[in-house]
């Protein structure tokens, strides 16, 4: 793998989680199962930003007496993504789930093939 693959393995283990994700994502047919393959995706995502914002030896950007050099602080705009995202990903799981919940109110399964099928007999 060669040797940089330690020093960077919260980078390799966010890759690891966004492609169980993503292939969680792809091959479950189970909408339930898809939505935590999305979530987990997104977890991907937020520890990949927030591993590249971060920099060994400098502080939070909060102003505190004597440090006045930019170069003493962490860039806040990863961390602001992060928690920007987070906020929306909590908004598209429970618009999601919503959905899941209309959806098999009306045809009684989370199989998204049956749905599909089902959808397809009513069209006719």
């Amino acid at each position: 793998m060669g040797p940089y693959l330690l020093d960077n393995y919260g980078e390799a283990v966010a890759m690891l989680l966004f492609t169980i994700g993503f292939t969680n994502l792809l091959l479950q047919k189970n909408l339930i199962k898809k939505i935590i393959g999305f979530n987990i995706m997104d977890s991907a995502i937020y520890l990949f930003l927030a591993l590249k914002g971060y920099i060994e030896g400098r502080m939070a950007p909060i102003y505190t007496q004597g440090y006045t050099s930019a170069s003493d602080y962490v860039n806040p705009i990863p961390a602001g993504l992060v928690l920007t995202g987070i906020v929306v990903s909590v908004s598209v799981t429970a618009l999601m789930l919503s959905l899941t919940v209309k959806l098999y109110s009306r045809y009684h399964t989370l199989n998204l093939d049956e749905i599909s099928t089902r959808l397809r007999r009513e069209k006719r």
